[in-house]
């Protein structure tokens, strides 16, 4: 038996897990503070709902990677502080972000998230870690759907130019 055969959870982590977890945390920390801001700006209750579920994922998904870098001895990275519950109507309109720009960043954050648990699931040496990303993934994954369902329903979808003119045989 191996240095690597026993229980995962008692393995050394790699550098690269290490670093992938801790920037991992890192931004999730800040794209809590920042969909807080986006859920002040946001006028639609939809839009505000989903965003309060890519929260309570951030921060599960924030409670895992605490735990995994403490228990390894590493230092969490710094945290923005929560940000206050504002009223729409106090943003004047310039200063506003509109609901589709809310949207479409959030599906951009969602698909870059993706990118990333695939990344670290196929690095890590430590089963755990690869079986955590892969929850991570699945989550990020059902929050891009109901986001995609959203922007289609709302009609704030701007797909890229769709191939429909079919060459004839």
């Amino acid at each position: 038996m191996g240095i690597l055969s026993g229980n995962p959870k008692d393995e050394p982590l790699h550098y690269g897990e290490v670093f992938s977890i801790w920037t991992h945390l890192t931004v999730n920390y800040g794209f809590i503070a920042g969909y807080q801001t986006f859920y002040n700006h946001t006028g639609d209750e939809d839009l505000r709902k989903i965003i309060e579920d890519i929260i309570d994922v951030l921060r599960e998904e924030g409670k895992q990677l605490e735990k995994v870098l403490k228990t390894n001895g590493i230092a969490l990275p710094p945290a923005p502080p929560e940000r206050p519950v504002a009223r729409i109507e106090n943003i004047p309109p310039g200063a506003k972000f509109n609901d589709p720009e809310i949207s479409a960043a959030l599906a951009g954050d969602l698909s870059a998230g993706l990118v990333t648990c695939s990344q670290v699931i196929g690095m890590s040496i430590r089963e755990d870690i690869g079986l955590m990303y892969g929850q991570f993934h699945t989550a990020k994954a059902q929050l891009g759907v109901k986001l995609l369902r959203l922007n289609k329903t709302k009609g704030w979808l701007v797909p890229p130019p769709l191939h429909v003119d079919y060459p004839e045989k």
